[in-house]
């Protein structure tokens, strides 16, 4: 068997001595993990970066195979991204949590909304709300997507202001203001505005990290991964300078 496909790696490890097993986020067959001989090497390893856009053909005797790949680099922004912190917690965060998604699923809607994430990482003031609304994806792609058209208690459409824990749904500032201690702030610029501020970015990472937590991470009894904590506190310190 044999498909060739555009994707973005997502994952590394080593196997024996030579040799990768890499995870890339694909097109049109979604989460795919092969082997690539000599991954290790001097020349290969630059390639197989997360956060890389590659050209992959995998090959396997039958389907269920781990199978092989041949790779081709196509956008190595990886090393453009390692030595800034900020932008790498970004990259590593979505590759990270790229890695739940079920294997061999395709989800082309996510991976392009990667790509769009990835390619607008030399901009600090864009790509992190494009994070969230990645994440916003991913959640709706896992079957746990939030409601944020109309309010929950009183189903008007407009003065939408904060968002349920409970239920994942949006509530007008009207309905929400008697119990906000408990309710997530709804960023404006998941609410249809242009405006978009530091603040919002990280009010969109509490309310998305929230509901990751509670139904992708948690139940698997596994962590959100570590840059993520450092993507907010990269945004906290913007926020007060």
């Amino acid at each position: 068997m044999e498909w060739r496909d555009e994707g973005v790696v997502i994952g590394v490890r080593a196997h024996g001595e030579t040799s990768a097993i890499v995870e890339i986020l694909t097109a049109e067959h979604g989460r795919s993990l092969g082997m690539v001989k000599g991954g290790r090497s001097r020349h290969m390893r630059p390639v197989l970066q997360p956060g890389n856009l590659v050209m992959v053909t995998w090959r396997a005797r039958l389907e269920e195979h781990l199978g092989a790949y041949q790779i081709e680099g196509l956008n190595l922004r990886a090393g453009l991204i390692l030595a800034q912190p900020f932008r790498l917690a970004g990259m590593n965060t979505l590759t990270a949590l790229a890695q739940v998604l079920p294997e061999r699923e395709p989800h082309p809607k996510l991976y392009h909304a990667a790509h769009v994430v990835l390619s607008a990482m030399d901009d600090d003031s864009v790509w992190p709300a494009l994070l969230v609304r990645w994440e916003m994806g991913l959640l709706d792609e896992l079957g746990f997507g939030l409601d944020l058209s109309r309010c929950a208690a009183t189903g008007q459409l407009d003065d939408l202001a904060f968002v349920s824990p409970r239920s994942g749904r949006a509530v007008s500032s009207a309905a929400g203001a008697p119990y906000r201690e408990k309710l997530f702030q709804l960023p404006a610029f998941l609410n249809g505005s242009e405006q978009l501020s530091a603040a919002d970015v990280l009010d969109g990472f509490k309310l998305t990290g929230f509901f990751l937590e509670r139904h992708v991470f948690g139940p698997r009894q596994i962590a959100l991964p570590p840059s993520r904590a450092w993507l907010c506190d990269g945004l906290q310190e913007r926020l007060a300078a």
